[in-house]
């Protein structure tokens, strides 16, 4: 049987080794890389499954290198980042991270994350629903060419945002509770991580909402969970 192949990159040696014995105890083919310029050269030579990209280093930064390793290939990347930096998630959610985990993590956690990750990727495109388009108002969303318009406007959407879309679409004018859209998009490891939802909820807004602030279609249902509907 196959195994998966991860590259870790981080400039701590102690982070290397940790990662690489509790990734590879977990049945996982480990790579790693010390700094940016190794990793793109690792990723093109063996072209990996999975990148857990530390965003913290000298030279060239995990940023660089994940809009580098963008322009070479669509494998998943986890982001390793300091503890409090909402500013580096979302920045690295942005440039097209599938996942990020905070430092310090435990051995557990890391490979769930890794595992969840890799199942997403290799379901995705997976789920077809009956009907191969949905319009709610403006919005369009075609499951068969997963293309998604706002009026005339294509709009741009990661492997994650997709999925999560997808599910409120399959769902559309049903609340869908926060554990059954963490459950259905991430996996059963993220059951309870509410918080994590709301930042990948908040990015979809702004790429299919007018105005983030006042949602015309992806509404909150207070405690509940949201709900992808027309409210005019």
């Amino acid at each position: 049987m196959r195994k998966w192949t991860v590259l870790v990159v981080d400039d701590e040696p102690r982070i290397l080794r940790f990662v690489r014995a509790e990734l590879e105890s977990a049945g996982f083919r480990v790579l790693t890389a010390n700094d940016g310029a190794a990793a793109l050269e690792v990723v093109s030579r063996e072209n990996p499954d999975l990148v857990v990209l530390d965003v913290i280093m000298p030279g060239m930064d995990g940023f660089e290198v994940l809009k580098r390793l963008r322009s070479l290939s669509s494998r998943p990347v986890i982001l390793l980042t300091a503890r409090g930096s909402d500013a580096d998630k979302v920045r690295g959610l942005d440039l097209g991270a599938d996942d990020y985990l905070t430092k310090p993590f435990s051995p557990d956690e890391l490979s769930a994350r890794v595992r969840a990750v890799l199942r997403r990727a290799a379901a995705a495109g997976g789920m077809r629903p009956s009907d191969t388009r949905l319009e709610v108002g403006d919005l369009t969303i075609d499951f068969d060419r997963r293309r998604v318009t706002v009026g005339d406007r294509d709009v741009q959407m990661s492997r994650t945002e997709w999925q999560l879309l997808q599910q409120l679409a399959l769902n559309a004018g049903r609340v869908m509770l926060h554990e059954d859209l963490l459950v259905r998009t991430w996996g059963p490891e993220y059951r309870d991580d509410v918080e994590y939802l709301r930042v990948w909820v908040s990015r979809l807004r702004r790429k299919i909402e007018t105005d983030a602030a006042h949602p015309r279609y992806l509404r909150t249902v207070s405690g509940v969970g949201y709900v992808l509907s027309d409210q005019g």
